[in-house]
């Protein structure tokens, strides 16, 4: 041992000042521009950030990797939609209105530069329309794959926070939007899977790469809906994960779930509920406001749908058109 760290644990400011040059300049280029006022222009070490008076943040975070949550050749832009649509989409499950962000990218190098400035203009295409700013991260390089990470912050006022385990036997199960879009979209784009109209499958796609997190809806359900869950992993799963949190089962009629027009591409109903990226929120609500979850879902623009009920005893329960039980051999993605 000579004494000196390996390449992989020096610092930034071991390394040879031109690379560090290189990253100075990137992140002066691209990325100080889409930062807050709390950011300083990335200048200092760290952010600051001042909550609203009577409320609380929220935090959450997702990383993404090329070849597993993105495809290769996915353009920069969609990439920073989705990276930000799926960390936001956290945020709309716990009702929280989105704040900003911190991200951490690992470049490859051999990323051309034009990814990275086509990244950085999905990035606030994306602040445009979700109403966030960039507060701060890190950048590397790296001989492996792309990775991203990104940290959003919300805020909600206390105590109203909508959480996976207030789900009550005889409450109402919701979800909004449709199923399946996501997971029809990963299958043309990676299988060239056939078939459908042509603005279904743009639709699909469109789904896939940049998922819209529902932080109006979310917000609109604070004092309504009992439990809420983000659908990532899909639907099955994730109503999994709220009867799991709740102390709950979750009864579910299948004709009743609103399905991807192109859901028939994927194995129908079955294929569609256990795809994943749908980005919708599933949630529960006590039958004496449903009156009040439609009209939320109406002033959001963003339907939701009543799919069933939750019972006593735990898990989920699927139902088809006859009445019988429906068993799945997967109920969703799963991570490792």
């Amino acid at each position: 041992m000579n004494g000196q760290k390996p390449p992989e644990t020096r610092d930034r400011s071991e390394l040879p000042s031109q690379q560090r040059r290189g990253e100075f300049d990137l992140i002066e280029r691209y990325f100080a521009p889409l930062a807050g006022p709390g950011a300083f222009a990335l200048g200092d070490d760290a952010a600051l950030l001042t909550p609203r008076p009577g409320e609380q943040l929220v935090f959450t975070a997702d990383a993404i990797i090329a070849g597993v949550h993105f495809l290769g050749d996915d353009p920069g832009a969609d990439v920073a939609l989705k990276l930000l649509g799926v960390n936001l989409s956290d945020l709309a499950a716990m009702g929280a209105r989105g704040v900003g962000y911190l991200i951490t990218t690992a470049w490859p190098r051999t990323l051309p530069e034009a990814w990275i400035a086509d990244f950085a203009t999905g990035l606030g295409r994306g602040q445009a329309l979700y109403d966030v700013e960039l507060l701060g991260g890190d950048t590397v390089a790296t001989d492996g794959p792309l990775s991203l990470s990104l940290t959003a912050i919300g805020a909600l006022p206390t105590g109203e926070a909508l959480r996976r385990n207030g789900a009550k036997i005889g409450d109402r199960i919701y979800v909004s939007g449709s199923i399946g879009d996501g997971g029809v979209g990963l299958q043309i784009l990676r299988d060239a899977l056939p078939g459908g109209d042509t603005a279904d499958r743009q639709r699909a796609i469109e789904r896939y790469r940049s998922p819209q997190p529902r932080l109006a809806l979310g917000q609109a359900l604070r004092g309504l809906a009992s439990a809420c869950i983000d659908v990532s992993d899909g639907l099955v799963a994730d109503l999994g994960h709220l009867a799991e949190q709740s102390g709950v089962r979750m009864a579910v009629e299948l004709p009743l779930i609103p399905l991807s027009p192109l859901a028939d591409l994927i194995g129908g109903v079955q294929g569609a509920i256990t795809a994943g990226d749908d980005y919708e929120l599933l949630f529960t609500a006590p039958p004496a406001v449903e009156d009040q979850v439609l009209a939320a879902g109406q002033g959001a623009g963003t339907p939701v749908h009543c799919i069933g009920q939750v019972i006593a005893e735990q898990g989920v329960a699927l139902r088809n058109a006859a009445g019988h039980l429906v068993t799945l051999d997967r109920p969703g993605y799963r991570h490792f």
